[in-house]
């Protein structure tokens, strides 16, 4: 067992966050005076996972299988069209704005795109020290600017950044600004969406391990939303695939790794490339064949069936359920 997967079995309590039959569906509507709804489009079809106090959840998939909508709906950004979010036990999707105002300073986010999560109007001393205008959070201007200088430090920048403008900084100097900034109100859960995708891989490796250490020095809890599995492998406890706004996998990460059951997990880890060339060049690898589905239109029954390599005829017709299959590995195949 690794020492994250340890970690997070000794830690036995209670979730702090938990998705419960979360769906999130947009409507397709036609016409200018008379708007109808034609179709739906299931971003988030029947997600239920939670998350322990100290752990990092990874979420998977393919882009447009759901994982930034369920991140949404989370963040309260979007309202689920069925299901519930619960933070410690507090159900969030009945709260309207004005009563979710104290837990948006306990929930925060780290956004995908440094170059446009940053206003670039404003310095990033008042970027960074906005957040707990907004909550109240200081008492006077010099104790705002300590506490600025203060995250700056944490997040491996200069003070003298705080007098700079987002354009002024590199990616990987935009994206510790904007995690500086998600910790300015003390959060104990942090939304990470894509953080390190628009960085360079070197760049990438000291925002993972940054992430790591703060995570370990505040206690923080992540959700870490990613279609790079080796970045999920290394920084995640727990880790859910999706496909098509569906959950079709979800283990611990050395257990899914290891011992991955669902076909599209198969394939998922099967494509992640080698630092080795010749022992990439040797590997056997097949691509998974055809494209993703529409979600306006999906298949009916197994989602993945026609792309499936070893889908049965039932497949066609029913909707597998998502079991246990082993104690703590879960996932939505009839074949495994």
């Amino acid at each position: 067992m690794s020492a994250a997967a340890a970690e997070t079995a000794n830690d036995q309590g209670n979730p702090l966050v938990e998705v419960r039959q979360l769906k999130k569906y947009f409507p397709l509507t036609k016409g200018r005076a008379f708007r109808r709804t034609t179709a739906l489009i299931k971003a988030v079809d029947e997600v239920s996972f939670s998350i322990r106090k100290g752990e990092t959840m990874g979420l998977v998939g393919e882009s447009g299988c759901g994982k930034t909508t369920t991140g949404l709906c989370i963040l309260s950004l979007e309202p689920p069209t069925e299901g519930a979010v619960y933070y410690e036990g507090v159900n969030l999707s009945v709260l309207n704005q004005r009563q979710l105002i104290p837990w948006r300073r306990r929930i925060q986010v780290i956004f995908q795109d440094p170059y446009s999560s940053l206003n670039p109007r404003m310095k990033v001393g008042e970027i960074i020290a906005d957040p707990m205008r907004i909550h109240r959070l200081t008492a006077d201007a010099r104790q705002l600017r300590r506490r600025v200088a203060e995250l700056l430090n944490v997040c491996g920048l200069s003070t003298k950044m705080a007098e700079r403008y987002p354009h002024e900084l590199s990616g990987g100097q935009r994206q510790r600004v904007g995690i500086a900034r998600a910790l300015s109100t003390n959060p104990e859960f942090i939304i990470c969406d894509e953080a390190v995708s628009a960085l360079d891989v070197s760049i990438q490796a000291q925002i993972i391990n940054l992430l790591e250490d703060l995570r370990q020095e505040f206690h923080l809890t992540y959700l870490f939303i990613s279609h790079d599995l080796s970045v999920v492998r290394h920084l995640c406890h727990q880790v859910v695939v999706m496909y098509l706004g569906k959950m079709v996998e979800m283990a611990e990460t050395d257990e899914l790794f290891n011992n991955p059951l669902h076909p599209y997990t198969q394939v998922l880890l099967a494509s992640i490339p080698m630092p080795d060339p010749e022992v990439e060049a040797q590997r056997d690898y097949s691509a998974v064949q055809g494209e993703i589905p529409s979600p306006i239109n999906p298949p009916a029954g197994c989602v993945f069936h026609p792309r499936c390599p070893i889908a049965v005829k039932s497949c066609y017709s029913q909707v597998p359920s998502f079991r246990e299959i082993t104690p703590g590995h879960r996932a939505a195949c009839s074949e495994v």
